[in-house]
């Protein structure tokens, strides 16, 4: 027994149509279409070291400092990364280019991290998404101390990425 290929009623073999609607039962063979296949360009996946360090390609202007300063600062540049601890240097280290520098960018890393704190806490009622977030949003602001502590123990003074172009201290 056979199957009609349009409504699937059983018909008998060597029936030239289906009893039922009326189909032609030959199997009329149609060659596959032809694709032509087309070269495709793939695009290298570039790893995380490398977007890492493309996006910490930022100004350095360690050249602007002198040795003295650096090496005197470093304590205080340390500190500026340190949340409310940035105070120190801003009020102990106002002499210093090098010291400014670092609690300046401490300084916006703190508000940074202040307004990550009231996203998070709005963004914890929404399910999942707000979890995510608020787990996402403080670790960029921590990864971004990191940065700048390595930075000062470098002896570099060195843009933060995301944060480094923003001045509040002259």
């Amino acid at each position: 027994m056979a199957f009609c290929g349009k409504c699937g009623t059983e018909y008998e073999e060597g029936a030239k149509f289906c009893p039922s609607c009326g189909a032609s039962t030959e199997i009329i063979e149609e060659p596959a279409p032809v694709i032509e296949e087309q070269p495709v360009e793939q695009a290298q996946p570039e790893n995380f070291a490398d977007k890492f360090a493309a996006m910490n390609e930022t100004p350095d202007i360690t050249d602007s400092y002198t040795a003295e300063d650096i090496g005197a600062n470093k304590v205080m540049g340390i500190l500026a990364y340190c949340g409310p601890l940035v105070l120190v240097p801003i009020l102990a280290a106002k002499e210093s280019p090098f010291a400014k520098f670092h609690s300046n960018q401490g300084l916006v890393l703190m508000i940074l991290h202040i307004i990550i704190i009231i996203a998070c806490t709005v963004l914890a009622v929404i399910p999942v998404i707000g979890w995510i977030i608020g787990l996402i949003l403080p670790l960029v602001s921590f990864v971004l101390s990191v940065l700048g502590i390595i930075n000062v123990i470098n002896g570099r003074a060195k843009e933060l990425p995301l944060v480094g172009k923003f001045r509040i201290l002259k």
